[in-house]
């Protein structure tokens, strides 16, 4: 490399700090299935298929929306350290694995709407919790809508009306995996655990107590009996994002939207739970179709509320660096 090329492009030291920032990314159940190379001059992020959910996420949709996810995050904590990104998505279609490749220049402008959602990576968390209701909500929806706009990815809130009928479409699912041995065997390995570095701790998951109090989440191992907020019924609010179609391309770009909304919402100190058991099952998939305006293949469901600041949890664990980073020379 010669001295123009490391001019215009951050060095190791500022590449790990990056991806330590961006590994704060959600996946589901903490799966991390992601994997950086960087040669010097490029940054690329491959998929890690070892961490595929195979009865949860057999096509790996949800994996790919997590890669998208720790995209995001890695082009916004480069953008804060003074690098701008410029991203190309699946560059070698013959390697599906290879979903993105970063290049880089100098970023010397400022962060401007870009810095609370930077600051937010940090204090973000899935929380499980029953929650009240979003204080501005007009214009948090606008702001999460523009934000996903980009990626053409559309958000849709899902009526009070229909929440019903989202309940019992969660109850259904539930119902089809209980007996779903290959399911239960995958969702008790990554959930539950303690002092690991992947998967979901058991100080994140809700008690039975506190879980029946949320009529659209993902039934986890039950954490031992709790009750915190116990004097609240959930009301969050519920969005949807969805895609024109259903490629690997715009589950990437629904996991980047994913980002943008989660820590937009952080920022302005709402609480915040990605849902993407709903649209696991093709049945549960179709009714969610049928709750927005437009035939539109829904991806992930995200509550968004208030959590009450005596219950805030501890960060999850993340993998050491090392394990998702590859350093070669060039």
């Amino acid at each position: 490399m010669n001295a123009s090329d490391r001019a215009s492009t951050p060095d190791l030291g500022t590449v790990r700090m990056a991806l330590k920032l961006a590994s704060r990314a959600p996946s589901v159940h903490n799966t991390q299935p992601w994997c950086w190379m960087f040669d010097g001059a490029r940054l690329q992020l491959r998929s890690d298929t070892d961490r595929l959910l195979k009865s949860a996420d057999p096509t790996g949709r949800q994996l790919v929306i997590s890669c998208g996810a720790v995209l995001d995050h890695g082009r916004l904590a480069f953008l804060s350290m003074g690098w701008f990104a410029q991203v190309t998505r699946f560059p070698e279609p013959d390697l599906p694995g290879l979903l993105a490749t970063l290049e880089f220049r100098p970023w010397p402008g400022a962060l401007n709407t870009a810095a609370g959602r930077v600051r937010a990576i940090h204090r973000r968390r899935t929380d499980r919790l029953p929650m009240l209701a979003p204080d501005g909500w007009h214009d948090v929806l606008g702001a999460v809508r523009e934000l996903a706009r980009p990626h053409h990815v559309a958000v849709d809130e899902i009526a009070d009306s229909s929440r019903p009928r989202l309940a019992a479409v969660t109850e259904h699912a539930t119902a089809l995996r209980r007996y779903d041995m290959d399911y239960q065997t995958e969702l008790h390995w990554w959930a539950g655990h303690s002092e690991v570095q992947e998967g979901i701790p058991v100080a994140a998951l809700a008690s039975d107590a506190e879980a029946a109090r949320v009529d659209a989440g993902r039934t986890f191992p039950s954490a031992p009996y709790s009750a915190r907020r116990d004097d609240l019924e959930d009301k969050a609010r519920l969005v949807v994002l969805s895609t024109l179609g259903d490629t690997p391309a715009q589950w990437l770009h629904t996991g980047e939207a994913l980002s943008e909304v989660l820590l937009e919402c952080t920022a302005r100190g709402l609480a915040t739970c990605a849902l993407t058991h709903i649209t696991e099952l093709a049945a549960s998939r179709s009714v969610i179709t049928d709750l927005i305006p437009h035939r539109d293949f829904p991806q992930v469901i995200v509550r968004i509320g208030i959590a009450p600041e005596d219950t805030a949890s501890a960060p999850t664990p993340r993998r050491p660096l090392d394990e998702v980073l590859e350093v070669h020379s060039s």
